[in-house]
């Protein structure tokens, strides 16, 4: 075996995991998940069933990966943060008939390359975050994420702009439409509704 698996954890027999890959105590990995290579599930994390996750992704104690989700490359799910999968969640339909896994249409929550969901946020499916976004701690995320976006807040709006590292970019006086990162120097430039790498 090229991965880890703690013994308390639950694996289904028809789920993947990639090389390198580490799923510790008490996590669930459902049927037809599939982890990439170098991938981290934290203690408690639930990853749903037929969910997909890249490589070097980490999933956070007790965060909740509900399916259909789909997880890029280097992804980070913070602690007990959960991505959702159910526009209108009822137990019952309106007769009080409870429902069974036929009677609604999951819908998935999609992060790109790169992007962070912070400790204890809450992603409502269907919605995208896109590459190399941050998603603050608490926030509670109803709408698509720009790619290098930094959101906040409940429900979530766009507070400023972030790059690879992380850092908050710096809007440059000197080049309109530009950022910059304090920490590595790379430059940003407008595109679209997101940023993009001007380097």
């Amino acid at each position: 075996m090229d991965y880890s698996v703690r013994a308390t954890a639950q694996v289904d027999p028809t789920a993947e995991i990639g090389p390198g890959s580490t799923v510790w105590e008490l996590a669930q990995i459902r049927e037809g998940a599939r982890l990439g290579g170098g991938c981290v599930i934290g203690r408690g994390a639930y990853v749903g069933a037929g969910v997909r996750l890249g490589d070097n992704c980490k999933v956070q104690n007790h965060a909740l990966v509900y399916e259909p989700a789909e997880l890029g490359d280097g992804v980070f799910v913070g602690p007990a943060a959960v991505l959702t999968n159910d526009r209108r969640p009822r137990a019952v339909d309106p007769s009080g008939r409870r429902k069974g896994a036929g009677d609604w249409e999951p819908v998935g929550v999609r992060i790109s390359q790169g992007a962070s969901v912070g400790a204890r946020a809450v992603c409502v499916a269907p919605l995208r975050i896109g590459r190399w976004a941050m998603v603050a701690a608490g926030a509670v995320v109803t709408r698509d994420v720009p790619d290098f976006a930094l959101v906040a807040g409940v429900p979530a709006r766009r507070i400023g702009w972030v790059g690879r590292a992380g850092a908050r970019l710096v809007a440059r006086p000197d080049e309109p439409g530009v950022w910059r990162c304090p920490e590595t120097g790379a430059r940003y430039r407008a595109a679209g509704d997101g940023l993009e790498e001007a380097d």
